[in-house]
This record gives structure tokens, sequence and C-alpha cells, in this order.
């Protein structure tokens, strides 16, 4: 499975460090990715683009995807990030300060709205989780 703020189905979503993941993270990943997916009405290319780092589409369908799985994760609430949240729950898996270093670079991002936020925390996640 992929890293990023854990769509353990996007952390699958997530992209570039491998992450030991137990069963049970991967299938709760999973189920989130799929109820968000139908919540949001997006299509399962649309997920997977984004799984696999294409930022390219801006539909704010796709955008409220990202915040849906990242609340589902605990990472964001009420479109603020929770960064004990994503220590405590990454930290283990990638160690606490290679989740620091690109906390530092992404948790002060805002967005439009709180699914922008959330699209852009992914996106900088996504893209700066080689250091992960």
């Amino acid at each position: 499975m992929k890293f990023l703020i854990v769509f353990l189905a996007l952390v699958a979503f997530a992209a570039a460090a491998e992450l030991p993941l137990t069963d049970e993270q991967k299938a709760q990943a999973h189920a989130n990715g799929a109820l968000c997916v139908q919540q949001e009405g997006i299509t399962k290319e649309q997920a997977m683009a984004l799984r696999a780092g294409n930022f390219e589409d801006k539909d704010p369908k796709v955008k409220c995807f990202a915040n849906c799985f990242l609340e589902k994760t605990g990472f964001i609430a009420d479109g603020q990030v929770k960064p004990d949240v994503v220590l405590a729950k990454l930290g283990p898996l990638a160690g606490a300060d290679k989740v620091k270093a690109v906390q530092a670079k992404c948790d002060s991002l805002k967005g439009a709205d709180k699914c922008d936020t959330a699209y852009q925390l992914y996106e900088c996640y996504y893209k700066n989780s080689a250091h992960i």
C-alpha cells in the first residue's frame, strides 16, 4: 500500500513509500474509500487517478472525496488537519521524524474551503511522501 494520508485505499491512494499496513487497516481504508466514492459521486477512475498522483482533475467532487477520506481516517476534522492524529497513525509506520518533516511542509496549507484544503493537503503529502 502507498503513503499518504491514508487512503489506505487512498493510502494506497497515497504513493511512493511502501508502508506495512495490516490486513485490517487495508480493509478499513478500502471501505472508507468506497464509501467516499459513493458519497461524493465520483467515478472509480477519478479516485484511481488521484491515488496515482494525478492532480489535474480539479472537480469539486474529487476535492470533497479527498476531504471525506481524510475525515474518515481522522486526519482532518472541520477542515482542520489533526497533526497529533497524523503523527500517531503514520509515525509508527514511517518514522516520527519523517512524518514531522512532511507535516512542517504541508499542514499549514489552506484552501478556499474544507474540500480544497483536503485536496491541497493530499497533494502535498503525496508529493513529499518520498521523504517518509
